[in-house]
């Protein structure tokens, strides 16, 4: 559509408005008595500005302190030694360390470090009372200078100009200092912030020296009870003979365990020998070889067992010539008898040796029986006498302990009592510097203020004044109105408008609508403006020729080309009987809605592009003689519901209004846009009347021109 498109609208029902606000009027007002906005405005911004100029700067400086635990591991107490040890700081202990940074005394060390005192700005007597201060103490606004002390003077200032305050999330304190002097301030903030360090230092030192002098007193208490309970210990010991041997226990027990460890061991030395004599009379009884350690051990027993094997021998050599009657067979038997009957004495002799070994170890075992009774019975008489020493020892034990508890910490009191060994919790991080900027006044900013808070008020007073002369107001002009109630309106002349009848937008549609006016300066690209201004209510619009589909399906093309350049919008050709798309769709052989209410086609193949704008095409297809079904089938009601659900507008192109199942359009469109181009004024009031009885609730007329489409070839489109 071209840019110059002109015409003329029908609208309906309240054409002009007369009292609105016009707010080029108002820009107008505003030119017209610039210098009463810009005077004031200027006059105020030149005073700010002299004004803040003759303030007394005041310069600021920013110390900050870190709050947290310093102990030197190697210097804590062997208490505080523990790895679980909670060494946090809380937020608490936070805020108690800003309130020792604002306490009197610290303000006290920093003013007389600094000598705050002997300065003008800190005590006000010294440069003398004046008139307004003095006024204001009279009437009792403000605090007599000359009722208070030096000290409370010079502390008010003081604390006027201070501020201390914990850092968000995190355990640091910031410390501000307000003067006019800006070396002053940073180093009251300096001084402040050393102060802050040596108050920690210091009651650290004390509370380390008080604990010194209190263990001193009590170690001396305890030395003397120490050497008491020792007295008493060993006293007690020679009174009841229990003398503690090697192993730190008395001798009594130990001699009682000798005692019971020998007894242990003869029994087992005369269970031995027994068990060793029994052994061999039972070998020397069954008659048997005697095998037996002790046996083969002797010596004799093994010389004669060696004679044994040299007689057995020889005669293994001569049984071999001899017979068994041989003399000498029979010598050599003898001897070999000989030896076996001195071995087996031998062996007797032996088992005699070791049952006289046995009785022995008895003797000894009844004699130990006999002496660790006798041990027994001494060892429980001291029983009580033992429990007594133990008990005497146990308290001698907890004075030394505690004695020599008390000695460590007084040796770790005394290491600590100087400022290396006693670090504050609090360190420095960041000393206050010279500021070279002012903090008060900030000039550009009250200037600005002051200059834009005057030229807002000037220009509310003139505009004020324009509004009660009534100078503001717009005398007429054109309103399209449409089916919420909201109307876009359009400036035309008093020439332009003609006298239209009232309309209530809430009457019901079947009342006989109003007359369209027709207005000769409003285009179509004005009649989409003012559907976009209505929002939701021009969502669906259904575009009927009053003469022939030519006007009207130009007048649908040129409407959504416009509502294109602001959303989504699909153009529908709805005049099946004849169709007048297809020469601006991008495929003019594709299906259109009526392939799809027929299932023929899907909402993907039919919906095209326009080839001149952003605007989607959905054509007319092929109805197949069935048009009239077609506008009456629910499918197509439900094709357009979903149409509009996904596009911002949806403008469809009904046809002439002589073919025009008007009621069913209605159910589908409710606003009309009725192109009137060639009718005569009571055939437009006519076909308006008749639109509004089907049911469209509202009916806008356009008058104007057809406008002119871009492109070629399209017959029975262009107007």
């Amino acid at each position: 559509m071209s840019g110059g498109e002109q015409g003329s609208v029908g609208v309906a029902p309240e054409l002009v408005r007369e009292g609105e606000l016009d707010l080029r009027a108002i820009g107008a007002a505003l030119m017209r008595k610039k210098w009463w906005v810009l005077g004031p405005t200027l006059a105020v911004a030149a005073l700010t500005l002299v004004g803040v100029n003759l303030l007394t700067p005041k310069y600021k400086s920013e110390a900050r302190i870190l709050i947290e635990n310093r102990d030197n591991v190697f210097l804590r107490p062997e208490a505080d030694k523990t790895p679980d040890r909670d060494r946090t700081v809380d937020q608490e202990a936070v805020t108690s360390q800003v309130q020792l940074a604002l306490s009197r005394d610290l303000a006290r060390a920093v003013i007389k470090d600094l000598k705050l005192g002997e300065l003008p700005e800190f005590d006000p007597t010294l440069r003398g009372i004046s008139l307004i201060r003095y006024s204001l103490s009279f009437v009792g606004l403000a605090k007599d200078p000359l009722a208070m002390t030096p000290e409370e003077r010079v502390l008010e200032a003081y604390y006027e100009r201070l501020s201390v305050f914990p850092v968000d999330k995190s355990r640091v304190i910031a410390i501000e200092f307000q003067s006019a002097d800006p070396e002053l301030a940073s180093r009251v903030a300096n001084s402040i912030a050393d102060n802050f360090l040596t108050f920690q230092q210091t009651a650290r030192q004390d509370q380390t020296r008080a604990a010194g002098r209190w263990l001193s007193g009590e170690i001396e208490s305890l030395r003397k009870k120490v050497a008491e309970a020792e007295a008493k210990v060993e006293d007690f010991r020679a009174r009841t003979n229990l003398f503690v041997g090697p192993n730190n226990t008395t001798l009594s027990s130990q001699t009682l365990g000798d005692s019971n460890r020998e007894l242990a061991a003869a029994r087992s030395q005369k269970g031995d020998l027994e068990a060793r004599a029994h052994f061999i009379r039972e070998l020397l009884k069954k008659g048997g070889p005697i095998e037996s350690s002790e046996v083969v051990n002797s010596e004799l027993i093994r010389r004669l067992n060696e004679q044994r094997v040299t007689l057995r021998a020889q005669l293994a050599e001569q049984s071999s010539t001899l017979l068994d009657n041989h003399p000498r067979i029979k010598e050599l038997k003898a001897q070999i008898n000989d030896l076996d009957r001195q071995i087996r004495e031998e062996a007797a002799r032996l088992a005699r040796s070791l049952e006289n070994d046995a009785k022995m170890a008895s003797a000894r075992v009844e004699t130990l029986s006999n002496g660790l009774d006798q041990l027994k019975a001494q060892a429980a008489s001291t029983n009580g006498k033992d429990v007594e020493l133990r008990a005497l020892e146990r308290e001698a034990k907890a004075q030394r302990d505690l004695l020599e508890s008390y000695l460590a910490k007084y040796r770790e009191a005394t290491a600590r009592d100087s400022l290396g060994a006693a670090p504050s919790d609090v360190r420095v991080i960041s000393r206050a510097a010279v500021s070279n900027t002012p903090y008060f006044p900030k000039k550009l900013p009250i200037v600005l203020i002051a200059t834009l808070a005057t030229l807002f008020m000037t220009a509310g007073f003139v505009t004020t004044g324009e509004l009660l002369a009534g100078n503001v107001y717009r005398s007429g002009g054109v309103v399209i109105e449409m089916s919420d109630g909201r109307q876009g309106w359009f400036a035309a002349s008093a020439g332009d408008v003609k006298p239209a009848i009232a309309h209530d937008p809430t009457a019901h549609p079947a009342v006989a609508p109003p007359v369209a006016v027709p207005v000769s300066d409003v285009t179509v690209a004005e009649v989409a403006q003012a559907v976009l201004e209505v929002g939701d209510a021009g969502k669906r619009i259904a575009v009927i020729g009053g003469e022939g589909n030519s006007a009207a399906a130009s007048t649908a093309i040129g409407l959504a080309r416009e509502l294109a350049h602001a959303g989504r919008v699909v153009l529908v050709d709805l005049a099946l009987d004849d169709p007048s798309l297809a020469a601006i769709a991008s495929d003019p052989r594709a299906p259109g809605i009526a392939d799809l209410v027929r299932g023929a086609a899907s909402f993907g193949q039919i919906i095209a592009r326009d080839r001149f704008s952003r605007a989607q095409v959905v054509q007319a297809g092929q109805a197949a003689g069935n048009a009239a079904a077609i506008i009456d089938s629910e499918r197509l009601a439900i094709a357009i519901d979903a149409l509009s659900r996904s596009y911002d507008h949806v403008v469809i192109a009904a046809g002439p209004a002589a073919h025009l199942a008007a009621e069913r359009m209605a159910r589908l469109a409710p606003c009309a846009l009725l192109v009137a181009a060639g009718l005569a004024e009571g055939d437009v009031e006519a076909l308006r009347d008749q639109l509004g009885n089907s049911g469209f609730t509202d009916v806008a007329v356009f008058t104007g021109a057809v406008p002119e489409l871009h492109g070629a070839g399209l017959q029975g489109v262009a107007a």
